[in-house]
């Protein structure tokens, strides 16, 4: 039986065989804008909250975490092992239009949850529309348009300028 021969299957395989190290996986993560924050929510069962470490440099923020066997490796026979251990890690690329400095963490039950500040200066706001008629005197129009332009999306797994 003849096998279909994939150039751009095979690729990816390599690549990914090449690319992934034994002791470092990456966290399923949920990405989603509430209001004025985007939040993140990584899943990171098992983890030591003390070994999370989370950091922000040049607007990539980078979430690291280890997680030990609770068994000594040396004075067992594994029959499965399926429970991946060792360091974990996840970036994501921000967008210029968060506040870096009000970035919270909070880790319960397992997930790590992100809180990131949309910038003041990105929020949508409601801009005044003055109007001076042809005999010269002004008077005031409210603009409708609440519209959040491009500050809409600006936290993403990816870039996101």
């Amino acid at each position: 039986m003849a096998t279909r021969f994939d150039p751009i299957r095979d690729l990816d395989r390599f690549f990914s065989e090449v690319t992934r190290t034994p002791n470092s996986t990456t966290l399923p993560m949920d990405l989603y804008r509430d209001g004025e924050v985007f939040i993140a929510r990584i899943d990171m069962p098992g983890v030591d909250p003390s070994s999370i470490d989370v950091d922000v440099e040049d607007r990539t923020l980078t979430v690291r975490a280890r997680r030990e066997s609770e068994v000594a490796d040396k004075d067992v026979k594994w029959l499965t092992r399926e429970r991946t251990n060792g360091t974990y890690a996840r970036q994501l690329t921000l967008g210029n239009r968060v506040a870096l400095d009000r970035i919270r963490a909070d880790y319960s039950d397992g997930v790590l949850t992100l809180t990131i500040p949309v910038a003041e200066e990105a929020r949508p706001r409601k801009i005044t529309v003055s109007h001076t008629s042809a005999s010269g005197s002004a008077e005031v129009v409210e603009s409708t348009s609440t519209d959040g332009g491009p500050a809409a999306d600006t936290a993403t797994g990816g870039s996101a300028d």
